[in-house]
């Protein structure tokens, strides 16, 4: 039995006659299949909060803590990063760029360099979501 665990399960579930509106929160749970009902998305979110929760994966707190400071940490040792924030239980990481000194196109190459030091780095199970913004402000006063 090989892939996601969300397509094993609806595999599963179709086998032993689940009906189709179940298969499908099962399989579009962590979005491997485009959720198309609402019974999906609560089910996306329902999984969402679980898994969020300090332990949840099996984890003690300090443990669940240390792995969210140390990806933090590599993510923050990249030059241009002003901050990065480990959130969905550690599942999805959002890095914060200073715009002045990381161009649109260095943030794109920025996301793979970070997601090649995840690899090889830090052990998790599935997978790590990692998302470079760059942002830019511009203010005016008419007066």
């Amino acid at each position: 039995v090989e892939g996601p665990h969300a397509l094993i399960g609806a595999e599963l579930a179709k086998r032993y006659g689940e009906p189709p509106e179940v298969v499908h929160s099962i399989e579009a749970h962590h979005e491997d299949v485009v959720p198309s009902t609402v019974y999906a998305v609560l089910t996306i979110v329902a999984d969402s909060i679980s898994g969020s929760r300090p332990g949840a994966r099996g984890d003690t707190l300090e443990a669940y803590v240390k792995r969210l400071q140390t990806l933090e940490h590599l993510c923050d040792s990249f030059k241009g990063v002003a901050k990065a924030y480990a959130i969905q239980a550690g599942r999805e990481v959002r890095v914060m760029v200073q715009p002045e000194r990381v161009t649109d196109l260095e943030a794109i190459a920025l996301a793979r360099e970070i997601k090649k030091k995840v690899e090889s780095s830090i052990e998790f199970p599935g997978q790590i979501k990692i998302t470079v913004i760059r942002e830019t402000r511009t203010i005016e006063y008419a007066r």
